[in-house]
């Protein structure tokens, strides 16, 4: 996972820098990101991503609470969404609101990296489905009964009676 920089002022952030650490490499997903706030102190994130040529960035999804927004910094991507593919282009901006009508991947088809700007809400609990796969993930910014923040997923035939296992 890629380390928050330093807050404004105490570091030097540029979207253009290459120290961005691998977020996914598994085919046909490859992608690097470099978050540029704290996660743990900001309501609002943003981080800078890029897509490996022929890759897609992560798993087709949408999101229960959080928003996103995405800026085509760099090169040409094909972006999915419920309504069909479009390619979008350097200076793009794309909105994703919350539910299946905001669900989005990204893939870049082309033999060059592409760069991305992402910017989204930092909801202190997070729920996203995977209509490809019918799973859901489930996370959590604080703490969960494991003891650690919960970050887990599962598939929606795995559901189970609310009163099971109490």
């Amino acid at each position: 996972m890629a380390r928050p920089c330093a807050p404004r002022g105490l570091g030097r952030l540029n979207v253009n820098d290459d120290d961005l650490e691998q977020f996914v490499d598994r085919e046909p997903f490859r992608s690097r990101r470099k978050q540029l706030v704290d996660p743990a102190t900001a309501r609002l994130g943003a981080s800078i991503w890029e897509i490996a040529p022929r890759s897609t960035q992560v798993a087709y999804h949408f999101h229960h609470l959080q928003e996103e927004l995405v800026i085509v910094l760099r090169g040409a991507v094909i972006l999915r969404t419920p309504g069909g593919d479009r390619e979008l282009r350097e200076g793009d901006v794309v909105h994703f609101p919350t539910g299946p009508a905001g669900a989005h991947a990204l893939r870049n088809d082309t033999d060059d990296p592409v760069r991305l700007l992402w910017v989204s809400e930092l909801a202190a609990a997070e729920i996203a489905e995977y209509p490809d796969s019918a799973k859901v993930r489930v996370m959590t910014r604080g703490d969960s009964q494991r003891g650690d923040r919960l970050a887990t997923q599962f598939r929606l035939a795995d559901e189970v009676d609310y009163l099971d296992g109490e």
